[in-house]
């Protein structure tokens, strides 16, 4: 069954209106609520995916993403029930620390007759421990030096998603790549 997302104003308020996630996804898509994630580990390393995508398939990702859902009995999703479903479904990951809203961005990226059109909010937090990607969610995954991902998709943007590539532009901006 299709997940049910969280349709939003261009500063994220709900509007009151929820949509399956391929209505938000397809031709020009309908603005919605959605998380990126950025793990960083004890050596100054973000884990970053090679991603399995129906959009932006085999292009580098940060740590994880997804929409925000609205479940049964009328429950919408937080940003950081997000952020543990997306850890846990994609590395099988449940407790990160220091989980921190750093704010969010508008983005829209056509692929063929598909879109994403979100509200995206960036989401960092601390783990160190051992990680299992889902073969179901991407190809690969890596640790990086943070300085060296942010030089390189700098340099090549052209291999990231575009929410990574504006989720950068919030990490910048929140003084990330400068502690």
């Amino acid at each position: 069954m299709d997940p049910i997302i969280i349709v939003c104003d261009d500063s994220g308020n709900k509007t009151g209106e929820y949509i399956p996630r391929e209505v938000g996804h397809t031709g020009e898509g309908k603005h919605h609520l959605a998380i990126t994630v950025l793990l960083i580990n004890n050596k100054r390393q973000v884990l970053l995916q090679e991603r399995k995508h129906k959009r932006f398939d085999k292009l580098w990702d940060l740590t994880g993403a997804t929409d925000l859902y609205r479940f049964e009995g009328n429950k919408d999703e937080t940003y950081e029930e997000a952020t543990l479903r997306c850890l846990k479904k994609e590395y099988g990951i449940e407790k990160v620390d220091n989980l921190e809203n750093l704010g969010g961005f508008n983005y829209f990226a056509k692929w063929g007759q598909y879109c994403e059109n979100e509200f995206c909010v960036m989401m960092v937090g601390e783990y160190d421990a051992e990680v299992n990607l889902s073969l179901e969610a991407g190809y690969s995954y890596k640790w990086v030096n943070k300085e060296d991902f942010l030089k390189d998709i700098e340099t090549n943007p052209q291999n990231y998603t575009p929410w990574a590539i504006e989720g950068v532009k919030v990490l910048k901006e929140k003084g990330f790549f400068n502690v």
